[in-house]
C-alpha cells in the first residue's frame, strides 16, 4: 500500500485511512513525500544555496516521518516505511503504484512547491497508475471519511467495469460491508444521438435488458463472494449524477478510469474526474492492464 504526503490536512486524512486499510489487508504502507528538487533549481531564477537546499531536505523528511508516526498511531501492528524522494510527485507515485495494492491520495494537498499532493496530482496519478488508485474525501461537513455504508461501484459491462466490479466486491468483503452495483445509462455526453434516441422511446423492454445484463456481471461475483450483501440498481440517468448521489452515503465509490461510452484516448473518463473532484467519499478509480489500454 502506498500513500502520498505533504503535510496538508487532506494528506493526512489519506495517511490515516491508508493505514487503516493496511492494517485491514496485512500489507506495509509506504509513505512516499517527493520534493522534486531538481524541478525547483531549474525553475528558480538563481541556484539555491546549500543553506535553503539542506532546509528543504530537512523538512522534507520531517513531514515524512511525521505522517509515518501518525500512520503507526492509527495502525499500530502495520509496518510503515518512508521513501523521500527527489522526483516530481505524479512519477514518483505512479512508479510506485507498478508493486502497489492501492495508491492512496488526499483529495487536494499544498500545491506548488511546497507541497506534493494538488487535486491536479490526484487526476494526473489516477490517470498513469498501474494500481487502483484512491483518492480520499470527505464531505464538507465531516472531518473525516465515513466508516460505515455500502461500497458502491459503476457498472457498463466493459472488461474495465469488471475488473471495479472485482476490487468493489473485495473492497465489501474486507469492510463486511454491502454492496451497490449501480449501472446508470443515457449520458448525454457518452453516447451518440441514435443510441440516445432509442434510449429515450423504446420504454421499458431496454430498462430490462440493462438490468438482466447487469444480473448476469454481478451473478458470477456474487459465488464468490457470498457473504457480501448486494443491491442491484439499473436506472436510466447520468452515471456521474447517480455515483455522486450515492456517494452522500456509501463509504466508497469504485469506478472505472473511463466508461464504455467515452474516447477511447481519454486516459480518465467524465466519470471518473467528477467523483475525484466532487464526492463526499472515498473513490477508487481502476484502470485497465496493460493489455487492455
Amino acid at each position: 500500500m502506498v500513500v502520498g504526503a505533504d503535510g496538508s490536512e487532506t494528506s493526512k486524512r489519506a495517511v490515516r485511512w491508508a493505514a487503516e486499510r493496511a492494517a485491514g489487508r496485512d500489507v506495509p504502507l509506504h509513505v512516499v513525500y517527493a520534493y522534486g528538487l531538481v524541478a525547483r533549481f531549474f525553475a528558480a531564477e538563481a541556484p539555491m544555496p546549500p543553506s535553503v537546499i539542506n532546509s528543504l531536505l530537512e523538512e522534507a523528511h520531517a513531514i515524512a516521518e511525521t505522517a509515518a508516526n501518525e500512520a503507526r498511531a492509527v495502525a499500530p501492528g502495520v509496518t510503515v516505511r518512508t521513501h523521500v524522494v527527489d522526483e516530481a510527485p505524479v512519477p514518483a507515485l505512479t512508479r510506485r503504484s507498478r508493486h502497489a495494492a492501492q495508491v492512496v491520495l488526499g483529495a487536494a494537498g499544498q500545491g506548488g512547491f511546497t507541497g506534493m499532493l494538488a487535486g491536479s496530482t490526484a487526476v494526473a496519478v489516477a490517470a498513469h497508475a498501474d494500481a487502483p488508485v484512491v483518492v480520499v474525501r470527505c464531505a464538507p461537513d465531516r472531518q473525516a471519511p465515513p466508516a460505515r455504508g455500502p461500497v458502491v461501484v459503476g457498472v457498463d459491462g466493459s472488461p474495465l467495469s469488471e475488473r471495479a466490479l472485482a476490487c468493489a466486491f473485495d473492497e465489501a468483503a474486507l469492510r463486511g460491508a454491502p454492496l451497490v452495483a449501480v449501472h446508470a445509462w443515457a449520458d448525454v455526453e457518452d453516447e451518440n444521438l441514435l443510441r440516445r434516441a432509442k434510449l429515450y422511446f423504446s420504454g421499458t423492454p431496454e430498462e430490462g435488458q440493462v438490468r438482466t445484463l447487469l444480473d448476469e456481471q454481478v451473478a458470477g461475483w456474487c459465488e464468490r463472494y457470498p457473504d457480501v450483501a448486494v443491491e442491484s440498481v439499473a436506472v436510466r440517468d447520468r452515471p456521474r449524477r447517480q455515483l455522486l448521489d450515492r456517494s452522500t452515503t456509501a463509504q466508497l465509490v469504485v469506478v472505472g478510469s473511463r466508461g464504455r461510452g467515452g474516447f477511447t484516448g481519454l486516459l480518465l473518463g467524465s466519470t471518473s474526474q467528477a467523483l475525484i473532484h466532487h464526492a463526499s467519499c472515498p473513490v477508487m478509480v481502476v484502470r485497465p492492464r496493460g493489455d487492455e489500454t
